[in-house]
């Protein structure tokens, strides 16, 4: 099992990095991954241009009263995966948020899934608008998940 370091990078060490190249640092290790990432249990784990994929390990802390992993643990696989699709494709210094995730749960999700796999592909690399889809499925290949997430690009901080 991988051991990842959590916690936020500084605006120095992220100044000059793209999108893409600081998440291949969280994935190298160089960074941290996201606090959320210890909180939720996935991680960032492959990264493309317009591309992401996290990994998740859905466990009993994450069970609703029905017994099931509540669904927003997945819709937040789905937004968190989604947002890093969309990063892929910003400059230096660009960042973006969440307007909109919409998520459908095709299966249930139990602490007994095992890991699962949530991967995100941009679909309108707007300059405003980043239009982005998502599935997270299990170890079987079997759809658990899918949605689509609406980002707005944040222009560059001016000094």
């Amino acid at each position: 099992m991988t051991t990842y370091h959590y916690g936020l990078a500084t605006p120095q060490q992220t100044a000059q990095l793209s999108g893409k190249e600081l998440l291949q640092a969280i994935i190298d290790g160089t960074l941290p991954q996201a606090p959320i990432s210890r909180t939720m249990a996935f991680w960032i784990v492959e990264v493309g241009d317009g591309f992401a994929a996290f990994e998740g390990e859905p466990g009993p802390q994450l069970l609703n009263p029905m017994g099931t992993v509540h669904g927003g643990w997945a819709l937040t696989l789905i937004d968190s995966v989604a947002g890093c699709a969309g990063l892929s494709t910003l400059p230096a210094g660009v960042g973006y948020t969440t307007v909109e995730t919409k998520g459908n749960f095709s299966r249930p999700i139990t602490h007994n899934t095992g890991r699962v796999r949530a991967e995100a592909r941009v679909v309108s690399p707007g300059r405003q608008i980043i239009s982005v889809e998502a599935k997270v499925v299990g170890a079987d290949g079997r759809v658990l998940s899918h949605g689509t997430s609406t980002l707005l690009v944040l222009p560059a901080n001016r000094a």
